[in-house]
């Protein structure tokens, strides 16, 4: 088998339809499988893909296992020599998974491989990026990041003005399209399941480097990711956001230890609050409703970021959103 695909699945009927059909009418000289490691889905999602794709292979979870954990046991179960994670709210255009089965064939150096994302408009989705740095959090909890000269002179890899448009290597590629070496995958034990949300990707491609193999983006092959321009038309939830607070506290412990932790903290101070005052403003020159919800969430992440042990966080070992109710707590006080 040349190439698994592993998809997770969560209530996502809507969507994974037009993946899965994307796929089969797209693909044509790259024999593939199909996993689905589906996550409880209620909405009917098993038994559409029973029904019209009775190929696949179709993992039932039971429960919510998050994004880490489920797609670990859809790699663990694949046979493929390449695997590539999909999310299904993804449309696969013509020729991509061939063409990218081609392009990693002739990089043998390379361990995981990206391409060109759009949004649904037709847009560019920045699917690559530098990996986290304390520099760069500073100048975006600043709001220093629309300053491109600033940004260059103090940031060693700034992905801000490419487009997309050329062959790279890339510290990290987002995780709605990796596609990866099996063998490789399977060795250094896929996703870290610690990092609930965000971050797994990162870290996922962070320990193929430290393989000694890079990660390569091509811009000859393109998919529609559709989640990624509706979660930017809208206010972050709170949940969503400590979800993210909680894994970058415990990718910079990982990577940079107990002094890293503490370095995070006080960046993520300082960012919460210039948000906070920042949206406050806004809010009374021009309110609306939008503004208030991310004014809300942002006076939550503050008390959160203030009153949080990022030490007793890391070691808890507890999901990012039983956080939430600390934050519920100082709300009401």
């Amino acid at each position: 088998m040349k190439l698994s695909i592993v998809i997770l699945c969560w209530n996502d009927r809507r969507v994974i339809e037009d993946c899965l059909r994307s796929i089969f009418a797209n693909t044509h000289s790259t024999e593939f499988e199909v996993i689905v490691s589906d996550n409880g889905s209620t909405d009917g999602s098993i038994e559409f893909i029973r029904s019209s794709y009775p190929m696949l292979r179709v993992i039932e979870n039971g429960r919510n296992l998050r994004f880490s954990k489920a797609n670990n046991i859809g790699i663990q179960a694949s046979g493929g020599e390449y695997v590539l994670i999909l999310n299904p709210d993804t449309i696969i255009h013509d020729g991509t998974l061939d063409r990218m089965i081609t392009f990693a064939d002739q990089h043998p150096g390379a361990g995981a491989f990206g391409c060109r994302v759009l949004n649904s408009d037709g847009s560019y989705q920045q699917s690559a990026r530098a990996f986290a740095s304390f520099r760069d959090e500073w100048i975006t909890a600043l709001y220093l990041h629309g300053l491109g000269r600033l940004r260059k002179a103090f940031t060693a890899n700034d992905y801000s003005e490419w487009n997309g448009t050329t062959e790279r290597k890339v510290d990290w590629i987002s995780g709605c399209f990796i596609l990866a070496r099996g063998s490789l995958l399977k060795a250094i034990n896929g996703f870290d399941e610690q990092f609930f949300y965000y971050y797994e990707d990162q870290d996922l491609c962070k320990r193929i480097w430290q393989t000694g193999h890079s990660i390569l983006y091509t811009p000859s092959a393109t998919i529609t990711h559709l989640g990624g321009q509706s979660t930017k038309s809208r206010a972050p939830a709170l949940a969503f956001v400590l979800d993210g607070q909680v894994t970058r506290y415990l990718y910079h412990y990982k990577y940079s230890g107990v002094r890293g932790l503490h370095r995070a903290r006080r960046i993520g101070l300082v960012a919460a609050f210039v948000r906070r005052i920042g949206y406050g403003v806004k809010q009374a020159v021009h309110p609306t409703e939008g503004g208030r919800k991310r004014l809300e969430v942002f006076r939550g992440l503050f008390e959160w970021q203030r009153r949080v042990d990022p030490m007793r966080l890391v070691e808890s070992g507890e999901e990012p959103r039983l956080q939430i109710k600390l934050v519920g707590r100082v709300a009401e006080r």
